[in-house]
């Protein structure tokens, strides 16, 4: 039985600024192109039957970099969409609207946490017959992959709210005694040697 590969995309100016992205198809800043080329060494060639991505460019440029031949496009992959707050950040919304909770409340002219999760249930259901067959990896977005990873174990969309995932992540799924289970979670590819040293001396 094979594994379920999670990779959230690098970095972008917006997410650099904590700004809600969804269907906003922006490249990624300098620092995500090489978060994204420190995870082909991460990744180890490791083999895959299929690798799925979402349709946004940060998402395909992230794969490309970490040297991930992406099969196809998935549009239920795309980031939870986030209606009207596309681009605010979260203190700016809870301004307007104090104790908002994108787990709880969704997002007006957005999706609902429950329509984010059927959506990424459709996402597992057509990646769990693809596990006879080896490992599949899934290049996406914070949001939709946080509800992906509470629902592989049977929890609500909200869960995902427990589930931080920083950009150009690898997180693994898979199973223990016929259970599915998180095997790792939000694991960043180490830096190059001489990384730590060479910073010492700027």
């Amino acid at each position: 039985m094979g594994e379920i590969m999670l990779v959230r995309h690098g970095e972008t100016e917006w997410s650099a600024s904590r700004r809600h992205t969804s269907y906003t198809d922006l490249s990624l800043t300098p620092d995500g192109e090489r978060q994204a080329r420190a995870l082909e060494g991460f990744l180890g060639g490791r083999r895959f039957a299929q690798v799925l991505s979402s349709p946004r460019t940060r998402a395909l440029r992230t794969a490309r970099l970490a040297g991930l031949a992406v099969t196809a496009t998935d549009p239920d992959l795309t980031e939870w969409n986030y209606g009207e707050y596309e681009g605010r950040t979260t203190a700016d919304i809870q301004a307007d609207r104090p104790g908002w909770d994108i787990w709880i409340d969704g997002c007006p002219g957005g999706e609902s946490p429950t329509e984010v999760g059927e959506r990424l249930d459709r996402v597992l259901g057509r990646v769990a017959a693809l596990l006879d067959s080896g490992d599949v990896a899934l290049v996406g977005h914070a949001h939709s992959l946080r509800v992906l990873g509470a629902r592989w174990i049977g929890l609500p969309p909200a869960a995902g709210g427990r589930l931080r995932l920083d950009t150009a992540t690898v997180s693994v799924l898979g199973h223990e005694h016929g259970r599915r289970v998180i095997q790792r979670w939000n694991q960043s590819a180490p830096p190059p040697p001489g990384a730590d040293a060479a910073a010492g001396r700027h």
